[in-house]
């Protein structure tokens, strides 16, 4: 009987186990899913989230004790806006590059953080060195006043003000005219750069955009934060993360906000509520949410677009994937996990290493940079679009 029940337990753990790793979703018209079937075959791989990881809370808070930090070296430079302000950017050059020795013409991959994220989070790296082992040059866009640089003007940033992301990419474009770039936005990056691109259209200096975990719909995401457990796992840290580079700038942010009310704050929102919206000019945060959020921008974009999200992610909830949208376009794919939590898609008994999105996020800019006649065409995109 003991024999029995334990092969009946090992059988229901092996269905369990085998319906926990599916082959990811993936949202696209036929040309792209043939065009990432073909040079990202990592799309078409059952992801197996790590065993004992279960539930996308549990994803994310794992990841962001565990996962490894690779070590990079970069070099900063500060450029100035136009409003007087100052933006930090992280540059790895790849100048040992083998397969662009040439710097003039070495594929740059634009990297942009999360809410309080900057150059040293954990997945900013693991995408830098997927990148340079490519051969490609990095730059992360460091958000105004969160990499320890001094804030000059009373402006920091939100999701949905484009400018500053504006201003780097004719930066960078300046700086290498012949150099193709890539946009890669995690979570409010990536709502960010989506944003950015449905707005620039054919001008927006890219040729490719990437995303992970990008929450879709503002306030959908900010009602999911705002659950009793989410709130107090993520949305308390993060609001708290808010509230220390306000306090950090003070001096210079009390010009134009009540700064000890916005210190009371105890929701992104209710942050949102007393700052960024009066720093941005919207009437209300319910305006700042619709503009800040992407999901019906994507019609407006004009380059290969690919994004990852997982349908357990508390920050990004399920039904506010826009997949009407991406079913109606040729040059935008969803690939959806059923697991992954936020930012996090861990594998492996113990996930330290690369995982499911930094692979993908490899082999697609890859497929990018090496292939970019097919991935255009695929996507319907005209050669006189391309930047």
């Amino acid at each position: 009987l003991s024999s029995s029940l334990l092969v009946s337990f090992s059988l229901l753990m092996y269905i369990s186990f085998r319906n926990f790793c599916l082959t990811p979703a993936l949202v696209c018209s036929e040309a792209f899913s043939v065009f990432l079937h073909k040079h990202c075959p990592v799309v078409a791989e059952r992801f197996s989230p790590t065993p004992w990881c279960w539930g996308g809370r549990f994803q994310t808070l794992v990841c962001a004790v565990l996962k490894s930090r690779p070590p990079v070296a970069y070099r900063n430079e500060l450029i100035r806006t136009d409003d007087g302000g100052q933006i930090s950017l992280d540059w790895v050059d790849n100048q040992a590059s083998a397969a662009y020795p040439k710097s003039s013409t070495r594929p740059t991959i634009l990297i942009l953080p999360g809410l309080t994220g900057n150059s040293k989070q954990s997945y900013v790296l693991h995408a830098i060195s997927q990148a340079t082992r490519r051969g490609y040059r990095c730059v992360v866009f460091n958000n105004r006043g969160v990499a320890g640089e001094e804030l000059l003007t009373p402006v920091t940033y939100c999701a949905a003000n484009t400018s500053d992301l504006e201003h780097v990419v004719q930066h960078v474009k300046g700086l290498y005219p012949h150099a193709p770039v890539l946009g890669a936005g995690v979570s409010m990056g990536g709502m960010l750069l989506l944003n950015y691109l449905g707005r620039k259209r054919t001008e927006s200096g890219m040729v490719a955009g990437f995303t992970i975990s990008v929450p879709w719909d503002a306030q959908k995401s900010s009602d999911s934060m705002e659950e009793p457990l989410n709130w107090l796992l993520f949305n308390k840290y993060l609001t708290s993360g808010l509230c220390r580079a306000v306090t950090r700038h003070r001096k210079i942010l009390e010009k134009v906000v009540d700064v000890d009310y916005v210190l009371k704050a105890q929701t992104i929102r209710e942050f949102d509520e007393r700052f960024t919206t009066l720093l941005f000019g919207y009437k209300s945060c319910t305006d700042y949410y619709r503009d800040a959020s992407p999901d019906k921008k994507l019609p407006n974009t004009a380059v290969p677009i690919l994004c990852l999200n997982a349908a357990d992610d508390p920050f990004s909830p399920q039904n506010a994937f826009p997949l009407t949208i991406v079913r109606s376009l040729p040059n935008v794919a969803l690939l959806l996990t059923a697991h992954g939590g936020h930012i996090a898609f861990l594998q492996g008994l113990f996930p330290r290493g690369e995982s499911y999105m930094e692979r993908l996020f490899g082999q697609f800019v890859q497929a990018v940079f090496e292939h970019p006649s097919d991935i255009n065409k695929a996507c319907g995109i005209e050669e006189e679009q391309r930047s």
